[in-house]
């Protein structure tokens, strides 16, 4: 069977270069790309011991040690232990991805391509590009989405609602009388109370909005009190959101 050795360091560096670039998306690491391209080199470099006839573990210990070393040379100590962790994760679910599609095998510790290694190749580098990018996204879009939700308790006409808030970074709805955010929520309310009404202008649509002054409102055990709830009549399309919090806020969060 015929190894092509230059191939599969070819493979592994730019598995290992998505990988890099892919931890450094999620964490948001200021880096730069010589960096990754270094920790791309070391991490194609484990090849050697391939050649090395060492047991089980020592090949295990051996490849965590060589893990450690790409971390260091790619993000330097900082957030190690987390850009670690996201190294692994990232290359277990790719790993997990090719063995469930079934494109790859492997023999005697060797990455061997089946019928045509060059469509195999192609394969397996559009392959990585597609699964790193999905999850990176997909991860993104989980932590935007998971850090701006907060629980907020609104304590209205001697009642209090516990809702889940999200923090919106187009409200900036203020009233034009005392320029208090404007605190969006799905409540249906029978009230006899003077409302206040704050005057909105979205992309293709403008109105008025029936405001009221709170009693009290509490996000995460901070007190706000400078701020009004906005009583919105469309409902939020995040899911398990049914308040919507000023940009404002996420200065004092």
């Amino acid at each position: 069977m015929k190894i092509y050795l230059d191939i599969v360091f070819l493979l592994n560096f730019i598995i290992d270069f998505f990988i890099l670039y892919g931890v450094k998306s999620i964490l948001k690491e200021k880096i730069k790309l010589i960096r990754i391209l270094l920790g791309s080199i070391v991490g194609s470099l484990t090849l050697i011991m391939l050649f090395v006839k060492i047991e089980a573990l020592v090949l295990l210990l051996g490849k965590f040690l060589i893990s450690l070393i790409i971390i260091l040379v790619t993000f330097g100590k900082k957030n190690f232990w987390k850009n670690l962790v996201y190294f692994y994760l990232i290359s277990i679910i790719l790993g997990g991805s090719f063995y469930l599609l079934d494109i790859t095998y492997e023999e005697g510790n060797l990455l061997v391509f089946r019928n045509n290694y060059l469509i195999n190749f192609i394969i397996l580098i559009g392959g990585s590009i597609v699964i790193i990018f999905l999850f990176v996204r997909e991860n993104i879009k989980y932590k935007n989405t998971f850090a701006n939700k907060y629980l907020v308790k609104i304590s209205l006409n001697k009642k209090t609602y516990e809702l889940e808030g999200f923090i919106d970074t187009g409200n900036r709805l203020v009233d034009p009388y005392k320029k208090r955010s404007v605190i969006l929520v799905n409540l249906k309310l029978r009230s006899k109370a003077n409302y206040i009404y704050v005057p909105y202008k979205a992309l293709n649509s403008s109105g008025i909005i029936p405001c009221l002054k709170p009693d009290k409102v509490i996000i995460e055990k901070k007190e706000f009190n400078n701020c009004l709830i906005g009583f919105s009549k469309d409902k939020f399309k995040i899911d398990g959101v049914s308040c919507i919090l000023p940009n404002k806020f996420k200065e004092e969060l």
